[in-house]
């Protein structure tokens, strides 16, 4: 794999490990830090990496090829394919939109004002924090 994607999980969060190493591998697509061609880690290595049953990273990688962002190729692994950016791009913009919207209504509903939720809108987006990382 030509980018630098370092998988993470958080194993008690309300999201499923398979769904983790989906979006994971979604918003790497999206934002082109890995790219059509590029091979993903072998189910076995990335099962290892992460400390997962071998059907979790197995699940993920199917549900992936089902939604066209990967396919496998004999010989090769699991590869992004040609026209992946673009429908990724799509389907993580809904997706962050989503939990976006949802997290400001938390916000909401538990009382803090508009000023309180941009500044931890801001401090997020300068902490450089990665998705699941606990």
């Amino acid at each position: 794999m030509s980018g630098q994607l370092q998988f993470c999980v958080n194993s008690t969060g309300p999201i499923s490990v398979y769904m983790q190493i989906e979006n994971q591998v979604r918003f790497a697509i999206a934002s082109g830090s890995i790219k059509p061609g590029d091979a993903l880690p072998s189910v076995r290595d990335l099962a290892s990496t992460l400390q997962v049953n071998s059907n979790t990273v197995t699940k993920a990688y199917r549900d992936l090829e089902i939604m066209g962002l990967v396919g496998g190729r004999r010989g090769v692994g699991v590869i992004v394919l040609p026209n992946a950016r673009e429908a990724s791009r799509k389907q993580t913009e809904t997706i962050v939109q989503d939990h976006l919207r949802d997290a400001v209504a938390e916000c909401l509903a538990a009382g803090l004002t508009a000023r309180q939720i941009t500044k931890v809108v801001t401090e997020s987006m300068k902490s450089g924090r990665r998705p699941y990382s606990g």
